[in-house]
């Protein structure tokens, strides 16, 4: 077998790939074997690095030297200058925004530095699509110790005593859930892992499983070996068609080394993983309507008690755990229950990992420990916000969450924190917002999103929803009244309280929580129809400042529907009763003498 004295890693995640990353790789082995390096050096296509804003991302190594916004242009440059030379390419290294200095290794960044890799320890770093690459780190250590050193009692403990929560919600215990379901009596039992995961702007669960497939397969074996199951179901959205790619290949290589399947280790213990690949419906992320689509019924949930653990995937005991709470599994059974409290709070131990987005500066997946304050990963992290602008609020949590103001912003990250200031952790999508972001037109946009995604099987959820919708849209139109506020608040609280699943529950959360930290917002739309944030279209005036405008004519060369009047150097004119509200003639003035307010 060839020893390579040179890798060069290249991501292979969604977002690189989105960015050209294959063109690059094939331009880098190219480069490699015109330069005679083919037995030098090698490429090799790992997952995310988490650094999606600085993409495609390339990573030498064991020089550990980090390039960004890699393209086709630079590959024969990074093969001449160092792998033949062995000069870094400074040119492509990360530049720190503050004092422009270059930055080669990962490690020295500001966006890595406070981050703790469990969940995401693998990705970046192998090929998620070799075996033998997860092997040669631990892979699959953690279910041979089960099966030959630990009995199912042990292992439950073992995750127990971790303190290990769910990452997918509301954070309930996960040894617990594996406890309660393998003390269910029945003939049957089943292993499922939630991968739907349709929050807007969250990429964390399919991250994971592009980039380290086999570490959740070996999590669930070991979930089944706790419970007494021999079969599981991963349940994964076909809209990531590189995930379920990736885990087919991983699926049938793990069965290949005797590692899934019959007879594991020849230790007697079977177990095997099918994919079930759901049609993107947002509402299938809740348990137990997960669990009916698995069985070809309507997406719908269930009522409970009975939970999953005593009556499940065909009514039999099940245990589901999202993505990123089996990718934590492992790391506990290597290392122990004191280990992985090490990191994180008493209550909330272990890190959680979070899809950093919006008018954020360094957008990326990032894993932090549990406790971190949010003020951490928005200034350190996340680099600040977006061309200056003042931050604004910040929503956790998905649809589901809430929209936290400037004075949480300095809370620590836990279930009950986040809960405490009325959003909530979720599956762990992270939204910035700065000055230029209408809150209400925010709370209306999450809203619209819930009332597409309901399931309209309870009242509370399907009617009220959709009424606190005609609120808020009646508000950012320039319709509201005052007491709108107090009926979008009573109104929320029944929907919370009244609705079956977790969807209709949370769903009023974008609304409540708005109305807490801006109700001003809110009252300025209804009482002087003016949008603070000048984003609600129907509340916009756009004007042309006499002073400012040089009668080029471009503001009505591009007005749609012709509401601008005026010669060449004469001061133009905006009919108010034709504009439409576009912004067209805003974006192309060239003197900025068209405003709006």
């Amino acid at each position: 077998m060839d020893r390579f004295r040179m890798h060069i890693l290249i991501c292979g995640g969604t977002g690189c790939k989105a960015s050209e990353a294959d063109g690059v790789k094939a331009a880098l082995r190219l480069s490699i074997e015109k330069n005679g390096m083919s037995r030098e050096a090698q490429v090799v296509t790992t997952g995310c690095f988490g650094f999606c804003e600085q993409g495609p991302i390339v990573k030498v190594y064991p020089d550990n030297v980090f390039y960004v916004h890699v393209t086709e242009k630079d590959a024969d440059l990074i093969v001449k200058e160092h792998v033949v030379k062995g000069r870094p390419v400074e040119s492509l290294m990360f530049h720190d925004a503050n004092d422009g200095a270059s930055i080669s290794e990962h490690r020295s960044m500001p966006f890595y530095q406070s981050q703790v890799r469990i969940a995401l320890r693998n990705c970046g770093i192998i090929d998620p699509e070799k075996i033998d690459d997860y092997i040669a780190l631990d892979g699959y250590q953690a279910l041979a110790k089960v099966l030959t050193e630990m009995t199912p009692e042990e292992t439950t403990k073992e995750i127990i005593d971790s303190g290990l929560r769910g990452r997918g919600g509301a954070g309930f215990p996960t040894g617990v859930k594996w406890e309660t379901t393998r003390k269910a009596q029945d003939d049957k039992k089943y292993v499922v892992c939630n991968a739907d995961e349709g929050d807007p702007g969250a990429f964390m669960d399919r991250s994971i499983l592009e980039g380290d497939p086999h570490s959740v397969l070996e999590a669930m074996a070991i979930a089944g070996y706790a419970i007494g199951a021999n079969e599981g179901v991963i349940y994964i959205r076909a809209e990531y068609p590189l995930a379920v790619e990736r885990l087919n290949i991983a699926i049938s290589q793990a069965e290949e080394y005797g590692l899934l399947g019959e007879d594991i280790l020849g230790t007697g213990f079977s177990f095997k993983i099918r994919l079930n690949l759901g049609a993107g419906a947002f509402v299938c992320g809740e348990e137990t309507a997960l669990l009916n689509s698995i069985q070809g019924t309507r997406g719908e949930p269930r009522v409970k008690p009975p939970f999953p653990a005593q009556k499940g995937l065909w009514d039999k005991p099940t245990v589901i755990n999202n993505v990123e709470t089996y990718a934590n599994v492992c790391p506990i059974i290597n290392n122990g229950a004191e280990w992985f409290r090490k990191t994180g709070t008493d209550k909330c131990p272990g890190t959680k990992v979070f899809a950093l987005a919006g008018k954020i500066n360094n957008v990326g997946l990032v894993e932090v420990p549990m406790g971190i304050k949010l003020s951490d990963i928005v200034y350190k992290i996340g680099g600040g916000i977006r061309n200056a602008k003042k931050f604004k609020s910040l929503q956790t949590g998905g649809p589901s969450g809430g929209c936290i103001s400037t004075e949480n912003l300095d809370i620590e990250i836990t279930y009950e924190t986040l809960q405490s200031v009325g959003s909530m952790m979720g599956s762990g999508g992270m939204i910035v917002m700065d000055e230029d972001d209408c809150m209400v037109n925010i709370a209306k946009y999450y809203l619209d999103f819930t009332l597409e995604e309901s399931c309209g099987k309870c009242t509370p959820c399907r009617v009220g929803n959709t009424r606190l919708y005609e609120m808020l849209d009646d508000i950012t139109k320039g319709r509201g009244k005052m007491e709108y506020l107090d009926e979008l608040e009573q109104l929320g609280e029944v929907i919370k309280d009244c609705s079956l699943c977790g969807l209709g529950q949370t769903a009023p959360n974008p609304v409540l929580s708005t109305l807490k930290y801006f109700r001003d917002e809110y009252e300025e739309h209804i009482l002087h129809k003016r949008c603070p944030a000048k984003a609600c279209k129907d509340l916009l005036r756009f004007f042309v400042i006499p002073e400012k405008c040089i009668g080029c004519t471009l503001c009505a060369r591009n007005c749609p529907v012709s509401c601008i009047s005026g010669d060449r150097k004469v001061v133009h004119e905006i009919d108010q009763s034709r504009c439409i509200k576009c912004g067209e003639c805003f974006e192309k003035c060239p003197k900025e003498a068209i405003a709006r307010e």
